[in-house]
């Protein structure tokens, strides 16, 4: 393994280091080595958690190395070892001057993320270096306890009391055995994470809560979340010991909000309601037993606590509850706004419920007994929240133990960054437990909540700097600005890095766009957000964006709110469908429940190797924004849809603002304060930056990020983004040359950094072997049909694939499962079998004989293609698949003049057929069946039309209603259209064409053989006309002619894209725009065209077609003029 020498330290590194993980790691070490805090950023993917642990761990050996040096010259009394290394040489740059004479004074390494899973991560990091320390991993019983009957109860300080009880006790088996095999080999030499400590417990059968209490005594390393760190009471409760330590926080974008967080409170009527209740439970219990005589106090040594309490001290506890709750209670608060006051008004408050520095104590050990004793009682479940809540609010108000002269300098320093606001609770319990059967009626009543909420996070860093760490680390991929970042902190960092990345400039696209195709200005802001015009553009921008960027998009909203609104009016407007037919949608959840199941169908449905990929839309500071890994092709684009600023009517938020105004104001020398609105904004680009953070996860990965709001165009916006993203950003004048450079980008890219080829599942699933059979004999469509037919034989295992019923494989020998399984048969090609039926009833009546007997439990089935829109695909599929939509639209409307294969039609007759099975109960079925047979022998359209009118009933049904117009004879074609637009609101399409019989519709190819060049032209621009309107058409002229004088092909190409491609049907117009390219434009029109439709030489293919067939179609003419010659 490569060693480096940084700062005087020999450091292990995994494989040779770029020069920004050298910058990196020679920061870390000047923290350590100076004694001095620091916050240092790097991008995700430039290897951040390999620095941090190789560069610490090599500094932690360093200087355990030096104590050794001194332990060796003490020995030799001043001689020197060895003569060509003296004494002075060894390690002196590891302790800054310090002269640690003891393996005990070398520093534990305290490192904190986010979360347990986050943790992981790092651990697995750890497992990939030389460095073997010995680790241990903090958690909480919810993760580590075995415990059967404490993992039951429903509130996590339940089990906690509970475990204390049979630890009293000695009455848990895995606790009795955790002294015998905290000194296991396997433990101690190893280097476990959670779920690995678990794995060991249970085949030990000894607790690994309590196994981790061992190991920490002897640890080099103790990874935590950082909550653990930051809350005193969490701290207090693992016996975390700091002095000396060096503690660094990872993923440190979020400490601030934890930090505040921690060290505040809501105190809502639902947990003053509750605490009483269970008192009284506890009064009435023991007044029954006063009553029989058994005791005057009860024991709770029946517990094994050793501890009692007698009636008149339970007393005191309700009482103190009761005069709290009038306490708060008593201020009539505005229901539009709450009462708030300084910090220290909070003593003031609690006084008058004879809560003081003086009682504290007795009442917390009051409160901890009842707990106790309310959550050991056998068969009795009653909610203790509230008493707890209230044992937490004491330990965090009344901290620290000042004598009584200096109280009241204690009481101020302690509220210095804090804010009283009594509030009405508007909830309507929303959030109330529904554990608590026994509560009493007082706990339904509303009242007002008592909140006590910090505003700086400096409070929680002030309070670790008193603990004596060695120094503190704060590192992220997002920081910036750090200027404002460190004067929220509170605390020095004499340190700071802002790092550059690994990638280069051929990796990463940065485009701010600030007006969609349509020409509509882009913006989140208050007042534009909910303006149609603005959702439809943002709405035509994702689905263009969709078609150029490969593989994964990633889509971020401001809020779940505004997500969800958007979502909505993109469903009933048509841009989800066209989003969907190209990337199907993803959508993140807002509760954790389904998360993992949308995530993974996402996953799969990029790792198809049939279809375009997938887009997930999900909110800034959500779950997805956080750390989750959308590395390679997972990730290949990302947009923000707007700046997330924080609610400004919340009054936590307004209240955060005052006090930072406030701080400004008072200019306290040496320390610099954010004003509220800088905060503000603050807040919306860390959000921002840790979205955009997704989109390159490694050296080797690129991709392009989309700022999709027209703010996002101001100088200042745009210093607010990362560093190593600012050089990169991009301002074009319009949405098309947005199109034109990135197709470019991803072509590049995919040529310099090829993706290796997907490929589908090598095995076939049993459902898929059984319906073989079928195929063979009624030539039906694979059931990997890309518009979902012939899923029937899934039925049967339909919820796999829905979140909300139990996962499970779909074969246990078949190379996809679950939701993967789903998302590859939805999306799969097309395979046309040996024998085809002839026509629509001929298709339908082998379709009856193959699938009859899978028919039953199809419903939505073969419309799963995302697990978002409450996952079913909207039926709006109109007689194409979603994968092949854009080849679809040029073979069907390219020419109107284009024969449809016979192929083409076989296919779209056996996918109608199936998708009205799945669709229509079998008494409706058969009846439009009977219909379609005596059309054919009778050619009486009125009766089709009486029978399918049925389809006009439900909106679901409309596309299969127009379904029909593609099966129908010519003359018939004009009435249809004209009956659907009436019953349905929209037409079929139809056009005068449609109603030429096959020989007409050749004598017409044979008469525009010998037509001028310009009728062609003149044809085309009729069609422009008819769909774009006239004002879209003259901006389509203007463009055309200022190229004929400019030969601009960027202007003209800029103005074209943004038209025909903001509806798909247009898109057919934006290919056959090509007869207007000059030749030495050409190439570069077809590229575009290509990037656009996602196959390459498809573009030039369908030019090349169109020229080939207006050849031809000379050839053919000059041949029949031939003839007609010869014959006179």
């Amino acid at each position: 393994m490569p060693s480096l020498e940084l700062n005087g330290v020999a450091v292990n590194f995994p494989f040779p280091p770029y020069d920004c993980q050298k910058d990196y790691m020679t920061k870390v070490l000047e923290c350590l080595q100076k004694r001095q805090n620091g916050v240092l950023e790097s991008p995700t993917g430039t290897g951040k958690t390999l620095c941090l642990l190789c560069a610490t761990l090599a500094w932690r050996e360093h200087f355990r190395d030096t104590i050794s040096a001194r332990k060796i010259a003490d020995r030799l009394k001043g001689e020197e070892m060895f003569p060509n290394a003296p004494l002075a040489s060894w390690g002196t740059t590891a302790t800054d001057g310090d002269k640690p004479m003891y393996y005990t004074d070398v520093p534990k390494i305290i490192y904190a993320s986010r979360t347990h899973s986050q943790l992981t991560q790092v651990i697995s990091e750890l497992k990939n270096t030389s460095y073997r320390p010995k680790v241990c991993v903090l958690g909480s019983r919810e993760q580590l306890c075995i415990n059967q009957e404490v993992m039951r109860q429903e509130s996590n300080h339940v089990k906690v009391h509970m475990c204390r009880a049979k630890i009293s006790t000695r009455s848990c088996p895995y606790y009795n055995n955790v002294e015998e095999r905290s000194t296991d080999r396997d433990l101690v030499n190893s280097i476990l994470d959670v779920e690995d400590l678990v794995k060991f417990g249970i085949k030990q059968r000894a607790c690994p809560y309590f196994l981790t209490r061992s190991l920490k005594q002897q640890a080099d390393i103790i990874f935590m979340p950082y909550n653990y760190l930051l809350d005193p009471k969490s701290r207090r409760a693992h016996n975390i010991e700091l002095n000396g330590a060096v503690v660094i926080f990872d993923e440190a974008h979020n400490v601030e909000r934890t930090c505040e967080e921690s060290t505040s409170f809501d105190l809502t009527p639902y947990d003053v309601a509750s605490a009483i209740s269970a008192v009284d439970r506890l009064l009435v219990e023991q007044a029954k037993e006063v009553h029989r005589g058994v005791a005057e106090d009860f024991n709770v040594e029946s517990l094994g606590s050793g501890l009692k309490l007698d009636l008149a001290t339970v007393a005191k506890i309700k009482q103190i509850l009761l005069d709290l709750e009038a306490a708060v209670d008593s201020y009539d608060v505005p229901s539009d706004r709450g009462v708030t006051k300084p910090g220290i008004f909070i003593y003031e408050l609690l006084e008058r419920a004879h809560l003081t520095y003086q009682t504290k104590t007795a009442v917390y050990d009051a409160l901890e007994q009842i707990i106790l004793h309310l959550a050991g009682q056998p068969g009795v479940f009653l909610s203790t929240s509230g008493l707890q809540k209230l044992a937490d609010i004491i330990q965090l108000v009344f901290c620290g133990e000042p004598p009584e002269p200096e109280r009241q300098k204690q009481m101020e320093f302690n509220t210095t960054h804090f804010k009283v606001h009594i509030h009405r609770d508007t909830s309507s319990y929303k959030k109330k437990p529904t554990t608590d059967l026994w509560a009493s009626s007082s706990s339904k009543k509303q009242g007002n909540i008592l909140s006590y909420w910090c505003f700086s996070p400096g409070f929680s860093m002030q309070d670790l700097l008193n603990q004596g760490v060695r120094c503190i680390v704060l590192t992220s991929g997002t920081l910036s600005p750090l200027s404002s970042f460190t004067s929220e902190m509170r605390i020095k960092f004499p340190v700071l890095l802002e790092n550059g990345h690994v990638i280069g400039r051929d990796q990463i696209f940065v485009s701010v766009v600030d007006r969609g195709p349509d020409g509509v200005h882009l913006s989140s802001a208050f007042d534009r957000r909910f303006i149609p015009e603005n959702m439809a553009s943002l709405g035509n921008t994702v689905a263009n964006l969709s078609r150029v960027v490969p593989h994964g998009l990633l889509v971020f909203f401001p809020s779940f709110p505004l997500m969800e609104k958007t979502l909505e009016f993109w469903r009933a407007n048509g841009h989800a469908n066209r989003i969907e037919n190209i990337k199907p949608m993803f959508v993140e959840p807002k509760g954790k429940g389904s998360f993992n199941e949308v995530m993974d169908g996402f996953y799969s449905k990029v790792t198809d190797p049939t279809s375009k990929g997938g887009s997930f839309f999900a909110v800034c500071r959500g779950k997805a924004s956080e750390g989750l890994d959308f590395a390679d092709t997972f990730g290949r684009g990302v947009i923000i849809t707007g700046l997330p600023f924080p609610p400004k009517l919340d009054p936590r938020v307004v209240l955060k603002m005052q006090f930072l105004d406030e701080m400004c104001r008072r200019k306290a020398p040496g320390m610099k304060f954010l004003s509220g609105q800088e905060w503000y904004r603050q807040q919306a680009f860390r959000a921002v930056n840790q979205a955009i953070g997704r989109v390159i996860r490694h050296k080797e990965d690129y991709g392009a990020i989309f700022l999709c709001d027209q703010r996002f165009k101001s100088s200042d916006a745009r210093a607010n983004l990362p560093s190593w993203v600012r050089p990169y950003v991009r301002l074009y004048d319009g949405f098309g040359n947005v199109v034109r450079d990135v197709s470019q980008f991803f072509r590049v890219a995919q040529k310099i950094r090829p993706v290796a080829v997907k490929t589908p599942a090598a095995e076939a699933s049993a459902a898929e072997a059984s319906a073989a059979e079928c195929l063979a004999e009624a030539s039906s469509f694979s059931s990997c049909s890309s518009s979902g037919s012939c899923y029937a034989q899934k039925a049967t295992v339909l919820d796999v694939h829905l979140p909300s019923l139990k996962r499970r494989r779909v074969d246990e020998n078949g190379g996809a499962s679950g939701i993967a399984k789903i998302c590859i048969d939805y999306e799969s090609e097309v395979q046309v079998s040996r024998r085809k039926p002839a026509n629509l009833l001929d298709a339908l009546d082998r379709g009856d004989r193959c699938h009859g007997d899978h028919a039953a439990g199809d419903d939505q089935d073969n419309r799963l293609s995302t697990l978002s829109l409450q996952h079913e695909k909207r039926m709006e599929d109109e007689l194409r698949g979603g994968k092949r939509k854009i080849k679809l639209v040029q073979e069907q409307k390219l020419s109107v003049l284009e024969d449809v294969s016979k192929d083409d039609k076989d296919g779209r007759a056996r996918q109608f057929l199936e998708d009205m099975k799945t669709s229509l109960s079998k008494e409706n079925f058969d009846r439009i069946v009977q219909a379609l047979q005596t059309y054919k022998k009778s050619d009486r359209l009125d009766l089709l039309l009486t029978e399918t009118h049925v389809l006009s009933e439900d909106e679901n049904t409309h596309g299969l209603l127009r379904g029909f117009y593609q099966f129908l004879r010519p003359h018939h074609k004009k009435s249809f259209d004209e009956k659907c637009r009436e019953l349905t609101g929209r037409g079929c399409g139809y056009k005068p064409d449609h109603s030429l019989s096959k020989d007409e519709k050749k004598a017409v190819i044979l008469q525009s053989g010998s037509a001028p060049k310009n009728q062609v032209h003149s044809a085309f621009l009729a069609d422009v006309k008819s769909a774009l309107g006239a004002e879209k058409t003259s901006r389509l002229f203007q463009a055309v002619h200022g190229y004929k004088k400019t030969d601009s092909y960027e202007d003209l190409v800029t103005t074209v894209v943004s038209l025909f491609t903001e509806r798909d049907e247009d898109f057919h117009l934006l290919i056959r725009f090509g007869m207007f390219v000059r030749p030495h434009h050409k190439k570069r029109y077809e590229e575009m065209l290509d990037a656009l439709i996602g196959q390459p030489g498809s573009a030039a293919e369908v030019l090349n077609e169109e020229q080939q067939q207006q050849k031809q179609q000379g050839e053919d003419r000059k041949q029949l003029n031939m003839r007609l010659g010869q014959d006179q």
